[in-house]
């Protein structure tokens, strides 16, 4: 198996570093962050051939940061690494630009498969993955969408269906100004910057805890 370069970004230092021990008789272990912010910092500084990238991290989760860095760096490979065997989470993961998603509680064996598989051009799902799912929990996205009131959470739904503030006010009986003042809240609880990408993080949001077939 040829040696690869790996990034490790995982928001649990303990796990980070044991993986980042568990890794290293097989490949070069040249990062481990905690962060998404981190996770770029650390790429515009060094090339490596693979992020091992978790879902729930702090500020940006990991499906957030994925089209950021699929568009800055096209050819590096993204293997999410995650606590949530979820399979709507894996296919939105797939659809950003992750080659591949596999649980955390896989054995050592296939984590190195793989890192091999996405290294070599190929994708990987785990079998650990159900083939089919109802739903999975909002906080999978986003430690922060525990702090969220279930009208923030509504308000964040509607918005992942491409409602605007006037729609979101009229669907749920407030004002359009009590709605953009929810939007800003919105954004400074999950650590999003602008619209656009509280918009975006919405969409994701909606499209990962809809029940399959859902509209």
């Amino acid at each position: 198996m040829t040696r690869h370069s790996l990034a490790l970004a995982d928001d649990h230092e303990l796990v980070a570093r044991g993986l980042a021990t568990l890794l290293a008789p097989h490949h070069d272990v040249v990062a481990v962050v905690h962060s998404g912010a981190e996770l770029l910092g650390c790429l515009e500084r060094t090339r490596v051939d693979c992020v091992l990238l978790d879902v729930s991290m702090p500020g940006q989760s990991g499906l957030d940061v994925l089209p950021e860095l699929h568009r800055r760096w096209p050819e590096l490979k993204i293997l999410m690494l995650t606590m949530h065997a979820d399979r709507v989470l894996a296919e939105a993961a797939l659809g950003l630009g992750a080659a591949g998603y596999v649980p955390k509680d896989a054995a050592l064996p296939e984590l190195l498969g793989a890192i091999d598989a996405v290294c070599t051009g190929r994708h990987y799902l785990s079998p650990l993955v159900p083939r089919h799912t109802d739903r999975t929990s909002m906080h999978a996205l986003h430690p922060a969408l525990c702090s969220l009131t279930p009208q923030q959470e509504r308000i964040l739904l509607l918005l992942g269906e491409g409602l605007s503030s006037a729609a979101i006010a009229k669907e749920i009986g407030l004002s359009e100004s009590t709605v953009t003042f929810h939007r800003a809240n919105l954004r400074r609880k999950l650590g999003i910057e602008t619209e656009l990408g509280l918009n975006r993080f919405a969409v994701l949001m909606r499209s990962a805890v809809a029940e399959r077939g859902a509209p």
